[in-house]
């Protein structure tokens, strides 16, 4: 049964097995790699993308259940949050292996998005979700409170 799926702003009609979870249907239906698996179980955070500007772990969220819902990916997030981000992950020199950006970009975009000066403690509470393989953790929150004066 065809599912339809707006993703990054465009209507998508999607073919798969009820249950398929959304991260499934972004890399292998759809070819959208952005998106990482990492553990399959929603503890890493690889896989983050948002549902309605929250960040949700595409690994264990059924595609049919997100009729009516906007998904963003890593492909498509933008807004003035994400930019800075961007710009700062890149001054700060945050990737290492990288595999876990994905998900700490769609995590950190939708906490300044909605808290544009957060504190530690709101970085560590939104960041939480998400691991880092390279343990880049407080280059993590240093890219954060420089993106947040940037917005």
């Amino acid at each position: 049964m065809a599912v339809t799926l707006t993703i990054n702003g465009e209507t998508k009609s999607v073919d798969a097995a009820p249950g398929t979870p959304l991260l499934w249907v972004l890399r292998d239906h759809l070819k959208m790699t952005g998106t990482k698996f990492g553990c399959g179980v929603a503890q890493c955070g690889a896989c983050t993308v948002h549902v309605d500007g929250a960040p949700t772990r595409s690994c264990i969220t059924p595609h049919d259940s997100l009729d009516g819902s906007e998904i963003k990916t890593i492909e498509g997030v933008d807004g003035r949050a994400a930019d800075a981000i961007r710009e700062a992950w890149v001054e700060n020199q945050v990737p290492q292996c990288g595999y876990c950006q994905a998900g700490q970009i769609m995590s950190a975009s939708a906490l300044l998005a909605e808290n544009p000066s957060p504190t530690d403690a709101d970085i560590d509470n939104a960041m939480s979700g998400n691991l880092c393989r390279c343990a880049t953790y407080m280059s993590i929150r240093r890219a954060i409170k420089d993106a947040a004066t940037k917005i």
